[in-house]
């Protein structure tokens, strides 16, 4: 009788600590392997939340324009175009109506790239998850990048042409000074005096330059959101993000 209740005793110790201990690992999630379905959710929540942050930012009012690292400025070779407006009386202000106009542009194109994102997220492939999950801390918006430039060059740059065709003074638009500017200067360089002394002539297309300083800025601040999820465990908001992302904190000493 005795042995009996000692076996008895023994083991319902041992499956009370067997229940604890599986009680832990399901609470923990960290132990389990991650599987298909929730790598696809936390990498879709991810991209989502990231680039709809982003886009939200660069809508708002002055999102490119007060932002220094992603202002949208003239090319270089532009410099005699500002150097010359600037002589004139209002010059200065004038060469800064151009540059707001354009970054009012790229916030106005902000806008509309939700649906764009959701689009690319929404055809991404196990395999493109994976990738993503053990990629680089860009991956994610590398992805992005990929699949939707094309179609954010289409939404972006008729916004940014409208803003250079606008006329600014003396009937001239941006773009007109801008051709006028790079047909003389490309004269000169192509003649016998300019190839001798080694100039270059000019061909940047103004729009396409204007409209890829903006998916720049846009896919740079991408790319910051998704930073914070992958390395700031406060940025995890869902349980899912906490969960795919969470079994990367072991292999990156994420705290």
């Amino acid at each position: 009788m005795m042995n009996t209740r000692i076996l008895f005793s023994a083991t319902l110790i041992f499956l009370l600590t067997g229940c604890a201990e599986l009680m832990k690992v399901l609470q923990s999630g960290g132990n389990l392997p991650l599987t298909e379905t929730e790598v696809i959710g936390g990498l879709k929540e991810a991209l989502n939340t990231g680039a709809r942050n982003a886009a939200e930012r660069l809508a708002r009012e002055n999102g490119y324009y007060g932002d220094d690292l992603i202002k949208i400025l003239l090319p270089d070779e532009a410099k005699v175009i500002v150097d010359n407006i600037s002589r004139i009386p209002g010059g200065d202000k004038l060469v800064e109506d151009v540059i707001i106009r354009i970054n009012r542009a790229a916030e106005d194109a902000a806008k509309e790239v939700a649906p764009i994102f959701v689009s690319s997220v929404t055809q991404m492939t196990i395999k493109d998850a994976f990738g993503i999950l053990n990629g680089a801390d860009n991956a994610a918006t590398n992805y992005l990048r990929n699949t939707t430039y094309d179609q954010l060059y289409g939404l972006y740059k008729p916004k940014i042409q409208a803003s250079t065709e606008k006329k600014i003074v003396g009937n001239i638009s941006t773009k007109d000074s801008w051709n006028t500017l790079t047909s003389k200067w490309n004269l000169l360089a192509n003649s016998i005096a300019g190839k001798l002394a080694n100039l270059k002539p000019v061909n940047t297309d103004l729009d396409d330059f204007l409209t890829n300083k903006a998916l720049s800025g846009m896919f740079l601040k991408v790319e910051a959101e998704e930073f914070k999820i992958r390395k700031d465990i406060s940025a995890r908001v869902t349980p899912i993000l906490q969960r795919v992302f969470g079994s990367l904190d072991n292999k990156t000493g994420t705290k």
